[in-house]
């Protein structure tokens, strides 16, 4: 493989002003050759300055009429022209210079598929809220209960739940994928060899970042790097936005479930759902788990645990009794990053 392969950067974006300069910031300013580079968005109709910005960076931007970042990523897809594909939001911050450097270095073994940071970071100033899903290693608290989740979590030391074949390569861990349950790989700063990529996700009108490793693996297995770099993903600063982003995951999984344009990504772990549905009504294992979480890394970000938990099984419980008569997605028509 080239020392420095060529990249294609897709970002779905819609009305993402707020820290879309500083995302594009973080990736143009990376030690590796910008000629090699492309950065493409999939714009669902943005009235703000995402396509102003987007000039200033020599972006190329093309139409997403569906509005979703799912839709979004699904577009930018057709039209990447690199060997690799990045799936990076609007809303992430690459964490030093040599970022990209180091998360191609695993794609040197023809085996690996794709390569993803293994842990979120963020920084002092940042919301309460996203420090919290930094340290739990999820953006939401459910996928940590199912074990599901593909972040570093300051609960369990680990950077997932399920049961791994890992094997440390130094600057990166080398996973064998496979199984009927698999981490929600595939979003924030994710990496995928670009034809895998295509193979796998097809001619469909969405692209669900963590349905990628069901989609790969359904012919027994792939191999997959988490290299030992960090992410910053800002994902939302107050209760209303975390409220509704729960809410935008929920209906619009539950609207999708029901076309079977979904895969296994939340996967019905009776045991452990009921675990999750325990502890939060007897709130004590929530708020074990906070103390726990802030002897290993001192934050008040913490204190959100028992409520996040809380508004996230109010939303997924709502939600499902509310497909069952609604059809819709969520209207993007007022959305803003």
């Amino acid at each position: 493989m080239k020392s420095f392969p060529s990249i294609s950067v897709l970002i779905p974006t819609l009305n993402a002003e707020r820290y879309l300069e500083e995302c594009l910031k973080s990736i143009r300013s990376q030690d590796y050759p910008q000629e090699n580079i492309e950065i493409i968005f999939a714009d669902g109709g943005s009235t703000d300055n995402t396509l102003k910005i987007a000039k200033k960076y020599k972006v190329k931007v093309y139409n997403n009429p569906l509005k979703t970042g799912e839709a979004g990523k699904a577009v930018a897809l057709k039209h990447a022209k690199n060997e690799l594909c990045a799936l990076i939001d609007s809303d992430n911050f690459l964490t030093g210079k040599n970022w990209l450097r180091r998360m191609i270095e695993p794609f040197v073994n023809e085996e690996i598929l794709g390569s993803e940071p293994w842990i979120f970071t963020y920084r002092k100033t940042d919301g309460y809220i996203t420090r919290y899903c930094a340290l739990i290693g999820a953006n939401d608290p459910y996928c940590y209960f199912v074990g599901n989740y593909d972040k570093f979590s300051y609960l369990s030391n680990k950077w997932t739940g399920l049961k791994m074949t890992e094997e440390d390569k130094g600057g990166y861990i080398k996973v064998k994928i496979t199984g009927e349950i698999l981490p929600t790989i595939g979003a924030n700063g994710t990496i995928w060899r670009t034809k895998k990529l295509r193979d796998a996700v097809g001619e469909s009108s969405y692209l669900f970042d963590t349905d990628i490793p069901y989609l790969l693996s359904e012919k027994g297995f792939f191999y997959f790097s988490k290299v030992k770099v960090g992410i910053v993903h800002i994902y939302c600063h107050q209760l209303k936005d975390f409220y509704r982003k729960q809410k935008r995951r929920a209906r619009d999984f539950f609207f999708l479930e029901k076309k079977n344009e979904r895969q296994k990504t939340y996967q019905k772990q009776t045991g452990k759902q009921l675990l999750f549905i325990l502890s939060v009504i007897f709130v004590f294992p929530l708020i074990f788990q906070s103390i726990k979480g802030y002897i290993r890394k001192h934050d008040r970000a913490w204190l959100f645990h028992p409520f996040s938990c809380l508004i996230t099984l109010w939303v997924y419980g709502k939600e499902s009794v509310l497909a069952i008569f609604k059809t819709g997605q969520m209207d993007r028509k007022k959305w803003t990053q």
